[in-house]
C-alpha cells in the first residue's frame, strides 16, 4: 500500500516537472520567434486592440468602484486618528503599489486570458495549428508570439488606467461627497508618492504579471485537448493558475522591493 502510494506520488511529481520543463522550452521558443514581428508589427497591434481595448471597460469600471471603496474605508480609518487629510496619499499608494497591478492582472486573466485560451484551444481542436505546420508556417511565431507581446504591452497600460480611475474615484468620495479638503488631498499625494519607488514598482509588477498571465493563457490553450471538454478545462485552468501565480509573484516582488 505504501509502495503504491509512493509510486503514484513519484509519477505525479515527474509529470509535473516534465510539464514545467516543457513550458519553459515553449516560453523560450516564443521569445526566440519574436524577432520576425519587427517586420510585421500589425500582428502585435491587432492583438493589443483585441486584448487591451476589449478589456478596457471592465478595468475602468472596476477601478472606479475600488477607488470609491478606498475613499470611503480610508476616510473612516484615518478619521479615528485625525489624519483624514492623508486620504489622497492612502488611495494613491494603495492603488499604485498593490491594488492597481494585482486587481488588473486578476481581471485580465478572467477577461483576456480566458479569451486567448479558448481561441488557441479552438484552433487546436479545429486542426488549424496542424494545418499551419503542414504548410510550413510556425504556429508559435505566427499565433503565439504576437499575442504574447500584446499581453505584455497591454497589461501595464491597463494597470495605469485602473490606478488613475481609482484615484479619481477616491477623490469623488473623499472630497466631493465627504468633504475632505481638496488641496490637502492632492498635495499629500503629490509630496509623498515617489515616481520610482511607488509608481515604478507598480509598473514593474504589471509588466511581470503580463508575462505570467499571457503565457499561462497561451500555454493552456496550446496544450488543450482537442475536444470541447478539453478547451473548457483549459480555460478554467487558465483562471486558476494565473490567479495563483499573480498572488505568489506579488508577494515575492513586494518582499524584494520594500524589504
Amino acid at each position: 500500500m505504501i509502495l503504491n502510494w509512493a509510486a503514484a506520488l513519484g509519477a505525479e511529481v515527474l509529470k509535473t516537472l516534465g510539464g514545467i520543463g516543457y513550458a519553459f522550452r515553449m516560453l523560450w521558443a516564443v521569445v526566440r520567434s519574436s524577432g520576425g514581428l519587427l517586420r510585421r508589427p500589425r500582428l502585435v497591434t491587432d492583438q493589443i486592440h483585441f486584448i487591451g481595448n476589449y478589456s478596457l471597460l471592465i478595468i475602468a469600471v472596476s477601478g472606479l468602484f475600488v477607488g470609491f471603496v478606498l475613499g470611503l474605508q480610508g476616510y473612516y480609518t484615518l478619521n479615528k486618528y485625525g489624519s483624514e487629510q492623508a486620504l489622497g496619499l492612502l488611495v494613491a499608494l494603495s492603488l499604485t503599489r498593490e491594488l492597481g497591478p494585482v486587481v488588473t492582472a486578476l481581471l485580465f486573466a478572467g477577461r483576456a486570458g480566458t479569451s486567448l485560451t479558448a481561441e488557441i484551444g479552438l484552433m487546436r481542436a479545429g486542426e488549424q495549428l496542424s494545418a499551419m505546420e503542414m504548410m510550413g508556417v510556425d504556429p508559435i511565431r505566427r499565433v503565439l508570439a504576437p499575442r504574447f507581446w500584446a499581453g505584455i504591452v497591454a497589461m501595464p497600460v491597463l494597470a495605469a488606467i485602473f490606478s488613475a480611475v481609482g484615484v479619481m474615484g477616491g477623490y469623488v468620495v473623499g472630497v466631493q461627497m465627504i468633504g475632505v479638503d481638496e488641496g490637502a488631498f492632492w498635495s499629500q499625494m503629490q509630496s509623498s508618492v515617489d515616481v520610482w519607488s511607488d509608481v515604478g514598482s507598480g509598473v514593474l509588477k504589471s509588466f511581470v504579471f503580463g508575462i505570467a498571465v499571457t503565457f499561462i493563457a497561451l500555454w493552456q490553450g496550446y496544450r488543450a485537448q482537442p475536444t470541447p471538454e478539453g478547451v473548457a478545462r483549459a480555460t478554467t485552468r487558465t483562471v486558476v493558475h494565473a490567479s495563483l501565480m499573480v498572488l505568489a509573484l506579488d508577494f515575492l516582488m513586494t518582499a524584494l522591493m520594500f524589504n
